[in-house]
């Protein structure tokens, strides 16, 4: 007989996934059951420090007071209404959203693909309405080594071939260019560019961060060629890399600003479409909705969230601790460590390949009490939440040099 979940352990659990759940993913060998701020607990009592925060989506840590707080209030009051009826946590919601990011609509949807999925028709609509393209003709151009979500439609401007191999027939209409090569760029764009869609930093590639005056360069490029600038700030954006946006480091505005993952706090799935007035106003009653879009539950954790981030409190934190977290990396080029690249709290690592596989080196920091994820090769991704303190920072960073140096 099969013992109950909750007292088996991690080999039990773990074994007992594979003939049930679908092999998308390949875990790290712990099974977590508890988690508070920046520390998880797995069925068998470890604690382990989280330097992943579900990818930037716990950017406040696990389990934040404000945010819990918020969602038991709502979870007493009203949970789902869908579009079809107002609520009263909506407008707030939104209005807070607008004037943190400076744009003046919401879309509001739920997962960070579904924010890709829904700029990318409405970047369409807006060309046809807007900038007269003709009819089912808009492209969109894209950078290479992009990661904007899973989709069909998104793995068709994928350059990753494990995301695309054997998902097609792609979707046409989009134009990969190589990342932070503006040149290229502009030689994409025509008449038929509905809009550039690009990640202000490539996370998923390693945290890629672009050359001084990119951001700048796409920014005017598009206000030449009359297409949009669409920001994908899914991974990068509300608090991450020191600034709310990471487009800020630049003091650009793109037309639209992806949100997701620390939006909905780790609690609940949110997600947004932040916007122009005349970007989405092209939207009608019947085009695009959501049944859990901007419901009463993401909303209310949606504005906690957007009330931490008021304060600025979390991208100071978010610049201060990236000094020592830059530090810490220096003092580990040679040692293990051929190079990082950083901003804020947000951190792309290559190892040595003599040291191991990026998974290899997620595996023995497992054992050493401290969690992250690989990306390519040997390269790790260090995200943790905004709300670390410097000791339990340094303590990351002692035990990753214990890894890669040992």
């Amino acid at each position: 007989m099969t013992a109950p979940a909750h007292v088996r352990g991690s080999a039990d659990l773990i074994r007992a996934e594979e003939p049930v759940l679908a092999h998308n993913y390949h875990p790290l060998p712990v099974v977590v059951a508890k988690a508070e701020g920046c520390w998880v607990e797995d069925v068998e009592g470890r604690r382990y420090l989280d330097l992943l925060a579900g990818y930037s989506a716990l950017n406040f840590g696990h389990r934040h007071p404000a945010l819990i707080e918020a969602a038991h209030r709502q979870l007493d009051r009203l949970t789902l209404t869908s579009r079809a009826f107002h609520h009263d946590r909506l407008a707030g919601f939104a209005e807070r959203l607008t004037a943190l990011t400076g744009l003046d609509m919401v879309l509001p949807m739920n997962t960070g693909a579904e924010a890709v999925e829904s700029a990318v028709k409405v970047a369409r609509k807006w060309a046809y309405e807007v900038k007269g393209v003709p009819t089912d003709r808009a492209t969109i151009v894209v950078a290479a080594d992009n990661f904007h979500g899973r989709t069909t439609t998104i793995v068709s401007f994928s350059t990753d071939e494990t995301a695309r191999a054997g998902f097609g027939p792609f979707t046409p209409g989009f134009r990969v260019v190589p990342y932070n090569d503006l040149a290229a760029m502009e030689a994409a764009v025509d008449e038929t560019t509905a809009a550039v869609l690009i990640e202000p930093i490539q996370g998923e590639a390693g945290v890629v961060i672009p050359d001084d005056g990119y951001l700048t360069g796409v920014r005017e490029l598009t206000r030449r060629a009359g297409c949009l600038f669409v920001a994908d700030e899914i991974q990068s954006g509300l608090g991450r890399t020191g600034r709310t946006l990471a487009v800020e480091h630049e003091g650009v505005r793109p037309d639209v600003v992806l949100l997701g993952k620390a939006l909905g706090g780790g609690i609940v799935p949110v997600s947004a479409v932040v916007a122009t007035r005349e970007v989405l106003s092209v939207l009608r009653p019947g085009e695009h909705g959501s049944t859990f879009g901007g419901n009463p539950l993401a909303a209310a954790v949606g504005t906690a969230v957007v009330e931490l981030l008021e304060t600025g409190e979390y991208q100071a934190r978010a610049i201060r601790l990236g000094g020592v977290l830059r530090d810490g990396l220096t003092d580990l080029v040679g040692r293990g460590v051929t190079g990082f690249r950083a901003r804020g709290l947000w951190a792309g690592v290559d190892v040595d390949p003599a040291v191991g596989s990026g998974r290899e080196v997620g595996e023995r920091l497992l054992r050493e009490g401290v969690l992250v994820k690989d990306t390519h090769g040997s390269t790790i991704r260090l995200a943790p939440p905004l709300t670390i303190t410097e000791e339990e920072l340094g303590s990351a960073l002692a035990a990753l040099g214990r890894v890669v140096s040992g």
